[in-house]
């Protein structure tokens, strides 16, 4: 149940009438959340906080303190005990998901991509949060009123735009935690309008597209991570958010990516199948605004190297056909953190 300042929150429809894309009971819930004076003054002091900025200098700094990054449809729950900082970027019609048990610090972090994955995904990462009776804190930042654009501009041209995508993510999230029988109390709901802006063209683009959050605290800041503070592993858990909506094994879960008990990153494996090489040489063919225009939900709001990773991602697809070479026997990739912060050389989980 979704708590705001205590009370549960009132919507004239079920939340447990909806469907996976977002029914008429998260409309409701987005309606009332949307107008909470509370709310929204949360929402404009968020967005009114200059962005921290997580280099990899700071990751290299012997006193910098230890973070853990997750990319789109990743999630990870952190001890505070172990790590300091969690946190995740470039979202635009993405949603990230906060879950923190204050009494325990445990804290969850998700970044959700897509209606379907959110009831898998929030029940794994309550597992490790523990069974209180006290409510969890829940933070709510990223999508845009991205349905609002209905002509997106670029390289001098205008395109049609297509169907908004981070509304019904919204209304999925409050639908599933609102039908649950733990308590929720909504601290941030910095989504959709309350986090939209308009760029020089006209065009609604996120205000936040990353957060990170202070596991001892709970504290919650705007945040942008430098590229190589988005490790381990960056590229190939960035092909992993590609391929996994082909695989099976992913269907309706978040990609695991981070042990909690052992502060090491395993990178559960995804397969694809030999054609997506072919597939990424003729997609790296593409000039910049058609990878643009066909590989992004919102093509006017990516940061200037969206079309970058797009290419390296194809570039190892291309030299690496076999997901078999970069996941032998569908074991993890494992890093361990080292003394100085940096991460080990993987090594695959030996079988039981």
């Amino acid at each position: 149940m979704l708590l705001v300042d205590g009370e549960p929150v009132s919507a004239s429809a079920s939340p447990t009438s909806g469907s996976s894309r977002g029914g008429s009971g998260g409309r409701e819930l987005v309606a009332a959340l949307m107008g909470n004076p509370g709310l929204r003054a949360a929402s404009e002091r968020l967005t009114a906080e200059p962005e921290r900025r997580i280099s990899s200098v700071e990751a290299e700094a012997a006193a910098a303190p230890r973070h853990v990054y997750v990319f789109q449809r990743e999630f990870a729950t952190v001890d505070p005990a172990r790590v300091e900082l969690v946190g995740t970027d470039e979202a635009t019609t993405c949603v990230g998901v906060v879950i923190r048990n204050n009494k325990t610090g445990m804290t969850s972090i998700s970044h959700m991509d897509f209606p379907k994955i959110v009831e898998g995904g929030l029940k794994q990462m309550l597992e490790l949060l523990g069974d209180d009776n006290a409510p969890f804190d829940v933070h709510l930042i990223g999508g845009f009123d991205d349905v609002s654009t209905k002509v997106v501009h670029s390289a001098g041209r205008k395109h049609i735009k297509q169907e908004g995508y981070s509304y019904p993510l919204c209304c999925r999230i409050l639908e599933v935690l609102h039908k649950s029988r733990q308590q929720f109390h909504l601290r941030t709901f910095c989504v959709l309008g309350s986090n939209t802006t308009t760029d020089s063209y006209g065009n609604t683009r996120p205000i936040i597209g990353g957060f990170v959050v202070e596991t001892s605290s709970g504290v919650v800041s705007p945040a942008s991570f430098e590229m190589n503070s988005r490790c381990p592993d960056e590229i190939v858990r960035r092909i992993r958010v590609s391929v996994s909506s082909y695989d099976p094994n992913w269907q309706g879960r978040l990609l695991e990516t981070y042990d909690t008990h052992s502060d090491a990153f395993e990178i559960a494996p995804a397969c694809w199948m030999p054609d997506w090489a072919e597939m990424a040489s003729s997609l790296n063919q593409l000039s910049d605004s058609e990878v643009l225009l066909q590989c992004s939900t919102s093509p006017a709001a990516e940061p200037p190297h969206f079309v970058e990773n797009e290419r390296r991602i194809w570039r190892y697809l291309i030299e690496n056909p076999y997901w078999q070479d970069t996941f032998p026997k569908y074991k993890p990739r494992v890093f361990h953190r080292t003394s100085d912060g940096r991460w080990s050389r993987y090594s695959i989980v030996s079988s039981s």
